[in-house]
């Protein structure tokens, strides 16, 4: 007799809540193994695939890709011991918790077989994968069309008038930053589901019908028309939402507005020795160095005189966190958005080691391949924006980290040296920090370390 098993979408740590179907990696009537990836899921940190523990013969999905699910709501449906799964009767299954986005270890991609069915079905239902050897559970009430199948019922929110189908506390706190009452909403999602595309929905359409009462005189078709928020947009204007990387990103920017009371020095510095030095390892045989790499040997050299800016603030116990290791942030541009992978213990690592970690997660992060455990963590930020080709910014420090240092492009430029006016590959190094944790003159020492070992690399070699 065959069991089937629901396996819903696990707590991907972090404290991510949702996650979004990016692409479906089964089919309803494929047989999957034990830990075998079966959706691939985006949420604000990473993409992410993720594995099922059990093996069997997928008998239902549930989600179309795109849309968004909150943790613990069902993924799939698998019925173990299917004779056409070659799994045993009994349940299989890996065991393991699935806390981040795998299990025990990351399996191999796996070709994906399908079960032999009689006929072709539109409905996932069990008995339409193997009418004679699997017994479904109890009947689920009919489904919309365009969904695969029901899902269970979702935990309910109880407020005073009742219990009202919600699960996400992101969709708790949108309404309730809007001032929307849930007990108005009608959930599109499994058993009325109250889901965050709802919330946006209601939203629209209560600043539509405020326009709509609104009485204006008639005005010329391209001028703009007020927002309840205050700015302006002309009609037809298109929306984008701030969800995934860009969301998060969104929401940690503002964070670090709120909370941190930043301030930003620079300075221009020659960096023609530095560069002369990068060539001249570069040209000893090896592995070539990069510019980045030399650039965070001496931050975290200048860390180690300044351990007051590779540091976090504890608000709650108003304390100055300072930090033994520098697990060095760097910042990177990809198609899904701005990342910031976190190099581990770049104190430790050498300029090729560094090198090479460096090309690892800029690889990973342009192929979407980064874990929550890459972009978290961080003590310090580097931030390279010269590589889009300006000299200067003030950058927001990554919260809850107390500094950032922002480097521009290296280019030729007159300069005074040797007391004569010489053309030389200048660079303008910005750092903002937290006034929280040291005053101006810590800031301006670390700052000017900085620059001197890019003036003279021979500075850094003193120190180390």
């Amino acid at each position: 007799m065959a069991q089937v098993l629901e396996f819903k979408l696990p707590d991907l740590g972090e404290g991510l809540t949702e996650a979004e179907i990016v692409r479906w990696l089964v089919e309803v009537g494929d047989v999957v193994a034990v830990d075998q990836p079966v959706v691939e899921v985006e949420t604000a940190k990473a993409m992410v695939e993720v594995p099922c523990p059990y093996g069997g013969v997928v008998t239902a999905r549930f989600g179309e890709e795109g849309t968004e699910l909150p943790v613990g709501a069902p993924l799939i449906t698998v019925a173990v011991g299917a004779p056409d799964s070659g799994a045993p009767a009994a349940a299989e299954g890996s065991g393991n918790v699935l806390v981040g986005y795998g299990t025990s270890e990351a399996p191999a991609r796996r070709r994906r077989i399908r079960a032999t069915r009689p006929q072709p079905a539109a409905s996932v239902a069990v008995d339409a994968v193997a009418p004679a050897a699997l017994t479904p559970p109890a009947p689920a009430p009919a489904a919309p069309a365009s969904s695969a199948t029901s899902a269970p019922a979702a935990p309910a929110v109880l407020l005073p008038d009742g219990p009202v189908p919600v699960i996400s506390p992101l969709v708790r706190r949108l309404a309730r930053e809007n001032g929307l009452d849930l007990r108005e909403l009608t959930g599109s999602g499994p058993e009325g589901l109250i889901l965050r595309a709802d919330v946006e929905n209601a939203l629209r359409t209560a600043v539509a019908s405020d326009r709509a009462a609104q009485t204006v005189p008639a005005a010329p078709a391209a001028q703009a028309v007020p927002r309840p928020n205050g700015s302006a947009a002309l009609d037809g204007g298109r929306r984008i939402p701030l969800k995934g990387v860009r969301g998060a990103v969104a929401d940690k920017l503002s964070r670090s507005r709120r909370e941190i009371p930043d301030a930003t020095c620079w300075v221009d510095a020659d960096a023609t020795e530095l560069m002369r030095a990068r060539a001249a390892m570069n040209a000893a045989g090896g592995a070539k160095i990069s510019l980045l790499a030399l650039l965070a040997r001496i931050c975290t050299a200048a860390l180690a005189r300044f351990p007051e800016l590779n540091s976090t603030v504890d608000l709650a116990a108003r304390e100055i966190v300072q930090f033994d290791q520098v697990h060095l942030g760097f910042a990177a541009q990809t198609d899904r958005g701005l990342v910031v992978p976190v190099v581990r213990d770049a104190h430790a690592r050498d300029a090729e080691a560094l090198t090479a970690e460096f090309a690892r997660l800029t690889e990973a992060g342009r192929e979407g391949r980064l874990t929550p455990g890459d972009l978290t963590g961080g003590t310090f930020t580097l931030n390279n924006y010269g590589v889009f080709g300006v000299d200067g910014s003030t950058p927001i420090v990554n919260h809850p980290e107390a500094a950032m240092l922002g480097v521009g492009r290296i280019i030729p430029k007159p300069w005074v040296h040797e007391g004569e006016l010489a053309v030389r590959q200048v660079v303008q190094l910005s750092l903002t920090f937290d006034h929280r944790v040291c005053d101006g003159g810590t800031a301006g020492g670390f700052l000017r370390y900085v620059a001197d070992c890019v003036e003279q690399p021979a500075v850094l070699l003193r120190t180390l």
